[in-house]
């Protein structure tokens, strides 16, 4: 094996390497202020703790850089001439055109530039989840070196360009996120916790609830940066929130055959015989019981219109985006959102009774005004480019449901494992993981 010298500025990557391969000689830094607490933090980790990027950089192999897309070309340009000759140079930011911009500018030529991203969440179990890997400018060597590094995670390797990877992770991560959001902010400000509402008891509704508060339980500029820094985000995000919009007028105005007819064509775009030969996600409401947040017994439950499902599923088919497409790149979170899309779409009887409650159920109104409202507002802050407005709208909604981070975090952890175990190895399935170094 490699004993190298590696240098991981922040995050949680060195810790995971050093942990799953000790042979590893693992140098960290973050911010010169956080020098003693880190040290500390890190006592008898094994990881050598540095003052800075530049007491590493010079030192180091392979370097990681772990930092929000907003400050990636601050940073770059601070420590990237320090580089050491010959090293590879990786980043694990969300959106990677502003990464690669910044290693391009600020990077001495004689670095090798290896992109990666991991597409889960730092409480993960890294194994078995998809590990983007972008050769951008290095060797085939170093790049195989890099591989092998890297394989200690025992994740799933995908190959793909950087603009590859935005624009999945676009489809896929940010739109997914966007509903999320809006969930909780409507539910904020509805100004009641969702499992006391038996509007949303049941399968589907747990997975909406869980993934929810564990969006809202992490950091706030993880999802900014995905939405905001990442031009292909916001064309999704806007449509998502038209899609919310046009189907709650259609509602609301009781406009019947408009409804039934644009979700229908959707589905079928989505669900139908064109993509009949893909693997179903198979999830349901009798495997997704059992992570409920809600004291409401199940047969007092109350039918949903189900709005954000349906809008997702009309998204994709004005965009013309075929989300089986994109199942090489999926995140946990994706993968519920997909399933229990799927499920709903794939259940005549389900999907009739959320039209029903759509169309008749003048109960669920002011929850789906509040969504929409909530999904127009993301979407504006978002079109904006405004991190400071993402942070307080995400950090309130996020103080309303703090007391439950921990119980919902245990059931989404539960519920991560289970769709994992389930779609773990059908990946290969669509031929894209092979070949695209």
């Amino acid at each position: 094996g490699y004993h190298r010298d590696w240098h991981h500025r922040h995050g949680r990557y060195g810790p995971v390497v050093c942990e799953k391969d000790p042979r590893r000689r693992v140098n960290v830094c973050d911010l010169p202020s956080k020098y003693e607490s880190l040290k500390t933090e890190l006592q008898g980790s094994g990881l050598n703790v540095h003052l800075n990027g530049h007491m590493v950089s010079r030192r180091s192999d392979f370097i990681i850089y772990s930092v929000e897309a907003e400050y990636i070309d601050n940073v770059v340009a601070q420590y990237g001439p320090s580089t050491k000759l010959n090293a590879i140079v990786a980043g694990q930011t969300s959106v990677k055109e502003p990464e690669i911009a910044a290693f391009e500018k600020h990077l001495p030529a004689d670095v090798h530039i290896i992109s990666c991203h991991s597409l889960h969440g730092p409480t993960v179990d890294t194994k078995g989840q998809p590990l983007v890997m972008m050769k951008h400018r290095a060797s085939q060597e170093k790049f195989d070196l890099t591989i092998r590094v890297l394989s200690c995670l025992e994740s799933d390797f995908v190959f793909l360009s950087y603009k590859e990877h935005d624009r999945i992770t676009a489809d896929t991560q940010a739109v997914t996120h966007a509903a999320f959001l809006s969930m909780g902010t409507a539910w904020k400000t509805d100004g009641r916790f969702p499992w006391e509402n038996p509007h949303f008891v049941g399968g589907i509704e747990n997975v909406k609830v869980n993934v929810a508060l564990r969006i809202y339980g992490n950091k706030w500029h993880v999802y900014a940066g995905l939405a905001i820094m990442n031009p292909n985000a916001k064309i999704q995000i806007s449509q998502y929130a038209k899609s919310v919009a046009d189907l709650f007028l259609l509602m609301i105005t009781e406009n019947e055959e408009e409804l039934v007819r644009r979700v229908k064509t959707a589905g079928e775009f989505v669900f139908g015989k064109a993509n009949a030969h893909h693997e179903s996600i198979l999830l349901s409401d009798s495997l997704l019981d059992e992570y409920s947040l809600s004291n409401v017994p199940k047969d007092q439950s109350k039918p949903n219109s189900h709005l954000s499902l349906l809008a997702m599923v009309d998204c994709w088919y004005q965009l013309r985006l075929n989300p089986y497409e994109h199942m090489v790149c999926q995140t946990p979170l994706f993968r519920l959102w997909m399933g229990i899309t799927e499920y709903l779409f794939r259940s005549p009887h389900l999907l009739e009774e959320a039209l029903k409650a759509a169309l008749h159920n003048r109960e669920i109104r002011v929850s789906d005004m509040e969504f929409m409202t909530a999904a127009r507002g993301w979407a504006e802050c978002v079109e904006l480019g405004n991190m400071e407005g993402y942070r307080k709208r995400f950090e309130a909604t996020a103080g309303f449901f703090s007391d439950r981070f921990a119980e919902s975090a245990m059931l989404g952890n539960k519920m991560i494992a289970m769709i994992t175990k389930k779609t773990v190895g059908r990946k290969g399935a669509t031929g894209k993981e092979e070949g695209r170094g």
